[in-house]
């Protein structure tokens, strides 16, 4: 089973590719670099709160549907 970094991770990349945007967009998007946005959805990295607010306004959706 995955953890919970591996499963927001999926969920940003589903949600970033159902947009049909890159990392590249999404990392200009939010001001972060495109490494930083593939290792969130690699699952290496946590997202820090802020991080997490910026994701999911840029993805359209509440921050909760990024855990579910």
């Amino acid at each position: 089973m995955a953890n919970t970094k591996e499963r927001l991770g999926k969920k940003i990349q589903r949600l970033r590719k159902n947009l049909d945007i890159t990392q590249e967009e999404l990392a200009e998007k939010t001001n972060m670099s495109r490494t930083h946005i593939g290792h969130i959805e690699q699952g290496r990295k946590s997202p820090s709160i802020k991080v997490i607010e910026k994701l999911a306004r840029v993805l359209k959706v509440k921050v909760g549907e990024l855990f579910s």
